[in-house]
Parts: structure tokens; sequence; C-alpha cells
């Protein structure tokens, strides 16, 4: 039985109501839903408490799940739409981590920083840069603020992304496409005030 196969029988064993399948699953893709809702916070508290809000989720409605998509991306959208929904609940804007942003994958927080090659001048230079990706980041609205962490920091494909954000493809590439032209403004604008700032 191939991996594929395996998972699907876990899927049915726990819409039958067995535990131990489900908590197989939790196992699988804890960390994968974590990093995700890290991504969208950038705070460990913050992803950790998202992702018990979407285990619940996912066992009160693991019976919707039909197997028309891969069962990662029907986890990826519940966790992407719980993070969306608490953000729109706080009137203030989350508070950003330069490490927690460099949290690309399965790997540690710090891990952008432990290349000894590196000289003390080029680690600073690299953690201002970070530092101010996450301040433009902030800046965005939700939706574009998502399509580029899925896109450019996730690395999700269009169709991945589609699937998720429960829209089309043109829909996401038009979107990726506002948000990085935003970004860029964002960017130039940052740029032209330091400038002046300087000068003063």
């Amino acid at each position: 039985m191939c991996v594929f196969d395996m998972e699907n029988a876990l899927i049915k064993k726990a819409q039958k109501g067995q535990m131990d399948a489900f908590e197989k699953l939790i196992l699988k893709y804890e960390k994968k839903i974590f990093n995700l809702a890290y991504q969208m916070f950038h705070n460990e508290q913050d992803a950790y408490d998202i992702s018990q809000e979407v285990f619940i989720k996912v066992y009160q409605s693991i019976n919707s799940f039909n197997f028309s998509s891969k069962f990662s991306t029907w986890l990826h959208r519940i966790t992407v739409n719980t993070s969306i929904d608490e953000l729109r609940k706080r009137k203030n804007k989350v508070t950003q981590s330069m490490d927690e942003l460099l949290d690309l994958g399965e790997s540690t927080v710090h891990k952008q920083f432990e290349d000894t090659e590196k000289t003390p001048e080029e680690a600073v230079l690299i953690k201002e840069k970070n530092n101010e990706m996450v301040a433009l980041l902030n800046q965005l609205k939700e939706e574009h603020r998502t399509i580029v962490i899925l896109r450019d920091i996730k690395g999700y494909s269009y169709e991945e992304i589609s699937e998720i954000l429960d829209c089309t493809i043109g829909t996401v590439k038009s979107r990726l496409s506002r948000a990085r032209a935003k970004l860029k403004d964002l960017y130039l604008e940052n740029k032209k005030d330091s400038i002046t700032e300087f000068v003063k």
C-alpha cells in the first residue's frame, strides 16, 4: 500500500470516529500546520493557539472531507482561514519578529544566522534587510500579505494556493501581482523616507 493510500485509509477510519487514526493524521501534519500559522502571526504562542483551534475544527469537520483535493490542501485552507479570521478580530497589527519570519519550513527560526562563513558585517546587513521586509509585509492588506506568504515565503504553487484560498488561478496571479507591486511601492517609499531623514 502506497503512502497516499495509507493516508486515505487513516482519513476514512478517522471519519468513522477512530481516535487513534485521527491522532496519527495530526502527528503527521502538526508541524506543517504550526509553521504555516507561524508565518501568519510570527509569534510562537499565537501559532500554537491557532494550531489547536485548527485541530478542533478538523476533528469537527473531518466527515466533510470528500477526497476531491489533497488532505494537506484541505488542512492548509482551514489553517489560513482560521488565521485570517483571528487577524480580523484584532484591531492592532500583530507584533512581528524578524527571526520568526525566517522560519521558512521545517527548521529552526535561527538557521539563517548559523552560517559561520558570514562576517559580522554581513550578518547585520541580512538582519536589517529581513527586518525591513517584516515591516513592509505588515503594511499589506490581509489578502495580499497572505498570498505573498503562501507563494514567496512558503513556496506553494499557484494551483495549491488556488485550492487553499478557494479562488481561481487567475485571481491568485492577479492578487499576487498587485501584492508585489504594493511591496515595491512601499519599499521605494521607505527608501525615500530614509534618505530624507538622513539629510535633515
